[in-house]
């Protein structure tokens, strides 16, 4: 699990195919923020939950494997070399839940429909998949490439296209990739794990308990 808080700015060195078929290896230098991470443990990169896999030839660098579901669903399939990500560690059982839940389990990708700068601080409007729309809620939790924000205004229900937006102080521009992103950039996006449930049981409920 993780909290949205990112602990630092890693670097994409390489995505390339990896030895097995569908699945693609992601090497990414961490500069620090995972080097003592053991093989099987887990690094969220871009608010993407992933494992550690071993790789004689590449020291000091965190490796990955991607299946195809985390290619079509995710951004990552977008990264180049020398690309800035998000890099977080999973929070130990004992510790501080400073952001949300996040579990590094992405919904969807969204894009940057706008960047509005609000004097000490920015809006960002991200456009995001309709289905999306009733788990993201005004003053609710959302992760956008794993930085946990509160949700500051939604599209309405009855908008053709969904969207959301959030601010962001200078702490998080300057300490995150999200201080980078340009209008039509991907960006990752994990609803509120409470919302996604509550979503999918009233999909089950009667009728009238859904009125």
């Amino acid at each position: 699990m993780f909290t949205g808080i990112v602990d630092g700015l890693g670097t994409v060195v390489e995505l390339l195919p990896g030895a097995a078929p569908g699945i693609t290896r992601l090497v990414v230098d961490t500069h620090g923020v995972a080097d003592d991470l053991p093989v099987g443990g887990s690094l969220a990169v871009n608010g993407v939950c992933l494992t550690s896999v071993a790789d004689p030839e590449r020291q000091g660098v965190f490796v990955a494997e991607l299946m195809g579901e985390t290619m079509d669903r995710t951004s990552l399939g977008q990264v180049a070399p020398g690309d800035v990500v998000n890099l977080e560690r999973c929070v130990p059982a004992d510790g501080r839940l400073d952001g949300h839940i996040v579990q590094g389990h992405v919904d969807g990708a969204g894009r940057v429909l706008s960047i509005t700068e609000q004097g000490s601080w920015t809006t960002l409007r991200v456009g995001v998949p309709n289905r999306l729309a009733p788990q993201i809620a005004e003053k609710g939790a959302i992760a956008v490439d794993g930085v946990s924000l509160t949700v500051t205004a939604v599209s309405d229900p009855d908008a053709v296209d969904s969207w959301f937006e959030v601010g962001l102080i200078p702490a998080t521009l300057t300490g995150t990739r999200l201080g980078r992103l340009a209008a039509g950039d991907m960006v990752n996006i994990e609803t509120d794990v409470l919302a996604k449930y509550l979503s999918r049981f009233m999909a089950f409920a009667p009728a009238e308990a859904r009125e």
